[in-house]
């Protein structure tokens, strides 16, 4: 059959074939899904080796990525044998980014190693507190620690060394209810400079053109609560990064008093390093179930 010569299915036959697809997710759904009852207790690693209840690992990435930007890392915890979640960011704000990131964790059983990257690591601050029950440790890869009251930008903004206000480029909209906002995203030709130096040129192009803007608000809006005080944290500092600036990742990994790595990378340390990331979740991990 040709694209001139393609007939068109009736609706009812479409409104069939949609049924029995649906019918076939939920019978198979909770035994597959990462981070289900059936997924975390079975507890095994590739090969059917026993691997007792493992965590699942929750990934957040930041701004100006997406969760392709876990892909590597994933690969590497699957391997493993860890079931991973890595969830889209809205990027609109620490307080309902942090709403949506709960609903995730409410669909999960058993407990979670719960990672963010760069703006992501605000949120799960926030989003930790309340399921100290659920949230075994905390992971920060390149990323913000905040406490109560601070800011991403302020907190960028604490040492020198970010070069991030210099490629911005900013957007307006106005949402149905009359309202405006700005969102922030990095300019194409400065992206791989910016964010990602040590990642091949090619994929980097790619990162630059799927990446995630971000509300200007997100950026300004104030941590209300602070997970890190009651759960574990590690964190992965990039030495090479140009939008924390690493002197800012050392003052807030030594507050939160984490279990502190350091890498030379950029800060796309998910994409370059993807063996560094996944080693210290890992670490993590394995100190929740000692």
């Amino acid at each position: 059959m040709n694209h001139t010569q393609s007939s068109r299915p009736s609706r009812n036959r479409s409104l069939a074939g949609a049924s029995a697809a649906v019918a076939t997710l939920a019978a198979v759904g909770m035994a597959t899904f990462p981070g289900s009852a059936g997924a975390v207790a079975a507890g095994t690693v590739e090969g059917g080796k026993p691997g007792g209840v493992r965590p699942t690992i929750v990934l957040e990435h930041g701004a100006f990525a997406d969760a392709s930007s876990w892909n590597g890392v994933i690969e590497r915890l699957r391997k493993s044998g860890y079931p991973v979640i890595a969830t889209a960011n809205p990027l609109r704000g620490p307080a309902s980014d942090a709403a949506y990131l709960r609903s995730v964790l409410d669909t999960i059983s058993g407990p979670v190693v719960l990672v963010g990257h760069s703006y992501g690591g605000t949120v799960i601050t926030n989003a930790a507190v309340g399921n100290e029950d659920k949230v075994k440790a905390l992971v920060y890869i390149a990323a913000f620690i905040p406490d109560q009251g601070e800011s991403s930008l302020e907190l960028s903004n604490k040492y020198p060394g970010s070069t991030l206000g210099n490629v911005i480029e900013a957007t307006s909209y106005t949402l149905p209810d009359g309202t405006t906002g700005n969102d922030l995203r990095i300019k194409a030709d400065k992206f791989r400079q910016q964010f990602a130096a040590d990642v091949p040129r090619g994929q980097a192009a790619l990162m630059a053109a799927t990446q995630r803007p971000i509300a200007a608000a997100a950026l300004e809006e104030k941590a209300t609560k602070t997970a890190w005080k009651t759960i574990p944290a590690w964190s992965l500092i990039a030495t090479q990064d140009l939008n924390i600036p690493p002197a800012a990742q050392r003052y807030m990994s030594d507050r939160a008093h984490a279990h502190t790595s350091e890498i030379k990378a950029s800060h796309a340390v998910s994409v370059s390093q993807p063996d560094a990331v996944s080693s210290i979740i890992q670490n993590a991990a394995h100190a929740t179930t000692r």
